[in-house]
């Protein structure tokens, strides 16, 4: 059985714009206590129940399930945990770098080539350099950046922002400075 709203928790549904009325309806709609806003899941379905308008139904939901609130919604993890760079899942205690991710069977770490420093590392960062590593088809064309100047940590933002026309150009170069 879920704990009822504690005052607090009254004054604090009152400050996102619950009204003494609407809190009766909560209890009606069988919310009552924050743990109940879990079963409900959204900010939608609270609205369709309680005839909240969006707004207030959001920030709600919001301070029920803390997405958004003092921690700004930020989740601190162990050094140790690798998530799939694929579909996000955690992998499991035993992970080995080069292992296959346990949820969508690609690589969970794609080990790939730093364009700064040339050592190869697992992940999104170069673990000799601390680089944001990029795919291995625009290797080249951030190692090309790199002879043309640019900082570190502009390359991959650079590369993610051309389009492919810029792309190309710069493909251009590339084979360029090949011959």
């Amino acid at each position: 059985m879920p704990k009822p709203f504690a005052p607090l928790e009254k004054n604090i549904l009152k400050a996102k714009g619950v009204s003494d009325a609407q809190l009766k309806k909560l209890a009606v709609a069988g919310i009552k206590g924050r743990a109940d806003f879990q079963t409900v899941g959204d900010a939608g379905t609270l609205r369709e129940l309680t005839g909240l308008s969006s707004e207030v139904a959001a920030k709600v939901m919001a301070w029920a399930l803390g997405k958004g609130g003092a921690a700004g919604g930020v989740v601190v993890e162990s050094a140790d945990v690798v998530s799939c760079v694929h579909c996000g899942t955690r992998q499991p205690k035993d992970y080995k770098s080069g292992d296959l991710c346990i949820s969508c069977g690609k690589q969970a770490e794609p080990i790939l080539a730093c364009f700064w420093c040339t050592a190869s590392s697992p992940g999104r960062f170069c673990r000799q350099c601390g680089a944001s590593l990029v795919t291995t088809g625009e290797l080249e064309l951030a190692v090309q950046l790199k002879r043309e100047g640019l900082a570190k940590d502009e390359i991959p933002k650079k590369l993610s922002a051309m389009s492919p026309e810029e792309k190309e150009a710069l493909w251009g170069r590339v084979r360029r400075h090949a011959r």
